[in-house]
């Protein structure tokens, strides 16, 4: 999708959705993502034969957009919610098989290692992240607490996305703190690591440092919103957003 609209910011701000994205200026945008929200809780879901409390449906709903980017923590949501954990995986079900959400999963290397076994949950448009978040504007999310999770997750649609279909992708995270947000395989089975900064001086954290080790990550980027490429040491490179194709 950016390699095809070319303007990273507006994308990221107002998600993929043709109306969203063309709309005349934010507010009209987040006015129809707005209705896209109700519409699908009100009429797309009990459509597909789902018997959920379109309000409840929504809380929920939320809740995963203040976890984007996080570990899936059922048990968590489940409480805050007042229902059980089967109903919250129920819930998470819809959200995935309806393309709403997207639950990327662990790698499970064969190393000597304690690795995470939850996945991480990110909504896969950006633009309903923030409708859910109540951003509207730019300078609304540049000054949100979410806006570090909200670029890692829209990066990481974007390269999911031009990856071939035969390519496999998973996260890396081990208890100890070595981590990796999102892990490809080339053509030959070798492991690509990519972390994303929403910095415009990005520097790889020390998790992904051990992380690269751990796999022996021969080529390792490290994605920011700037327009320079440049070496960053131990064969991780700084790459732009717009650069995106260089990892295939």
């Amino acid at each position: 999708m950016l390699q095809e609209v070319g303007n990273a910011t507006t994308l990221w701000l107002r998600g993929g959705y043709p109306l969203s994205f063309l709309a005349g200026d934010d507010q009209e945008s987040f006015s129809w993502r707005e209705a896209f929200i109700r519409t699908y809780l009100e009429m797309d879901i009990p459509q597909l034969g789902v018997r959920v409390p379109a309000t409840q449906f929504r809380r929920f709903w939320t809740m995963v957009a203040h976890n984007h980017g996080q570990l899936w923590n059922a048990n968590q949501i489940a409480n805050s919610l007042g229902v059980s954990a089967p109903t919250v995986r129920h819930y998470l079900d819809i959200l995935d098989d309806t393309f709403i959400v997207r639950q990327l999963q662990p790698y499970h290397a064969n190393i000597k290692k304690r690795l995470t076994k939850s996945p991480k949950v990110y909504i896969r448009d950006s633009g309903l992240l923030h409708a859910l978040l109540r951003v509207k504007t730019l300078d609304d999310l540049q000054g949100h607490p979410s806006a570090g999770s909200s670029w890692e997750g829209f990066v990481i649609e974007q390269i999911i996305d031009m990856v071939p279909a035969n390519r496999q992708v998973f996260f890396y995270c081990t208890t100890a703190g070595a981590e990796i947000g999102l892990l490809l395989l080339d053509g030959t089975g070798k492991p690509v690591a990519i972390e994303v900064k929403y910095s415009l001086t990005p520097k790889p954290p020390r998790g992904f440092l051990g992380a690269c080790t751990d796999l022996a990550c021969e080529r390792a980027y490290l994605v920011y919103p700037g327009r320079e490429v440049y070496p960053l040491g131990r064969s991780i490179t700084a790459l732009p957003v717009g650069n995106l194709s260089a990892l295939l």
